[in-house]
């Protein structure tokens, strides 16, 4: 289990070229890369970009290249503007009858006139830029390996959690039942004493009802569904790849379970650990959205 927090940042050199790639990774409910390139490298986005999602499921990444040539630079003059430039300046002299020369130094402040000359793309430094990227997200992969060591500690804290109240949960469940048949007796008393009757229910009617509604309040299959999930949750978060989207589904069913268990039944001890237990699910429910 990862999270998608992360961050990782890869140096790959060679003789003429230092590439850097700088990756930062944050939540996100799908795998989106952030991945902007210097124009002579446009033609690297899609395969780099590749690279990015055969090893990262979830998150958005956002990828950050630095180039270093270590080579001179070779500057490229514009011939056709130095020109223009001379025979305007020659035009003004004959038309004013101006002194003077052009020199070096002012044509050379001239806007444009000497620009350095953009490199090709070698094999080499495409072969830095790939190289750079494996170890950026070797190093990303490590944190989010920490960090979803973290989370699983945490989130393994929680499920523990839920176990221990569902310890009083299911010792007070069997006596749901004989609770909810005494307060219909004692009600159905004070229907009777009301009306002035001495009347008793009819005992077989009495026990039909009670073991109709006592079915409908039995929280025996919520508990075992419970415990069921937890053990599957168990199992997903040890997994590797495509954890988050499974523990945030079962995270709903546990919810689900707990909410049930709270509407069954008004016994103090099972609603009283219910809602803790759907607090901790909560937390759980927070931290899942950082697993990958």
């Amino acid at each position: 289990m990862r999270s998608m927090t992360g961050f990782g940042r890869g140096t790959a050199s060679n003789e003429t070229t230092n590439a850097t790639v700088e990756l930062k990774t944050v939540n996100n409910r799908f795998l989106d890369v952030n991945l902007k390139l210097p124009s002579d490298l446009q033609h690297l986005e899609n395969p780099l970009k590749r690279t990015i999602t055969a090893r990262l499921n979830r998150g958005r990444v956002d990828v950050n290249l630095q180039i270093e040539r270590t080579e001179d630079v070779v500057y490229e003059v514009d011939r056709g503007l130095i020109s223009g430039f001379l025979n305007a300046m020659n035009e003004l002299k004959e038309e004013f009858n101006l002194a003077g020369e052009p020199d070096v130094n002012v044509i050379a402040r001239i806007p444009n006139i000497i620009s350095a000359k953009r490199a090709d793309v070698s094999a080499d430094l495409e072969a830095s830029v790939r190289s750079a990227l494996e170890l950026a997200l070797d190093d990303l992969e490590k944190m989010r390996a920490t960090e979803g060591a973290l989370l699983g500690d945490e989130l393994e804290s929680r499920l523990a959690g839920i176990e221990q109240r569902l310890v009083p949960i299911e010792a007070s469940a069997g006596d749901v039942a004989d609770e909810f048949a005494e307060r219909l007796k004692k009600r159905i008393d004070s229907i009777l004493g009301k009306l002035g009757t001495a009347a008793e229910p009819d005992p077989a009617r009495l026990a039909q009802e009670v073991a109709y509604l006592a079915d409908r309040v039995d929280i025996s299959e919520e508990i075992t569904r419970l415990k069921a999930h937890i053990d599957h949750f168990r199992q997903i978060m040890a997994d590797e790849t495509d954890v988050g989207k499974r523990l945030d589904f079962l995270t709903q069913e546990l919810n689900r379970e707990a909410n049930t268990i709270t509407s069954k039944t008004n016994n103090l001890t099972i609603k009283e650990n219910a809602l803790a237990i759907k607090s901790e699910i909560e937390k759980i429910r927070e931290q899942v959205q950082n697993v990958e």
